[in-house]
């Protein structure tokens, strides 16, 4: 069994929907277990600032597929959700990024394991530290709760 801390996030449509859809499939999913689901957080758009806020959460799941695979069902939970992105950092309906895979290092075109820039956002370490303090980052050997503490991004996040 592996384990994987997965970030969501949408600010189009209903945005607490969406992420609590995305939330619903995963659980209903035979190859996942979820174990931790981090409350619902507002953030303050990054990169592209002319656009609505974003909800945002993390979860933690047991899964027995490779990391490949498991990007393949986030992918697919994000198309059957309506997934919409007009340009990069731009307005989004879901938004679900594998941030961690065990202690695994990938990189190819279409994955990189650990997300390359999660240590650098807070809406992504805010609900990740909530779901998963203890949890390492196998490149820069801190525990999440120590990368939140200090992480350069200063954006706001909030509960929702």
């Amino acid at each position: 069994m592996h384990r994987a801390y997965l970030g969501l996030g949408s600010n189009q449509g209903d945005p607490v929907r969406q992420i609590r859809e995305a939330i619903r499939m995963l659980r209903h999913h035979p190859a996942v277990r979820v174990i931790r689901v981090s409350r619902l957080y507002r953030s303050e758009p990054v990169g592209h600032r002319d656009q609505p806020w974003f909800v945002n959460a993390a979860c933690v799941i047991d899964t027995e597929l490779a990391p490949r695979d498991l990007a393949a069902i986030l992918r697919r939970i994000e198309s059957a959700l309506g997934k919409a992105v007009a340009f990069p950092n731009g307005p989004r309906t879901i938004d679900l990024d594998l941030l961690m895979f065990d202690d695994q290092r990938l990189s190819s075109p279409d994955l990189i394991v650990p997300h390359p820039r999660f240590r650098d956002r807070r809406f992504v370490l805010v609900p990740l530290a909530e779901a998963a303090p203890d949890a390492v980052d196998p490149v820069s050997g801190g525990k999440i709760a120590d990368l939140l503490r200090r992480c350069p991004d200063r954006s706001a996040v909030e509960p929702a």
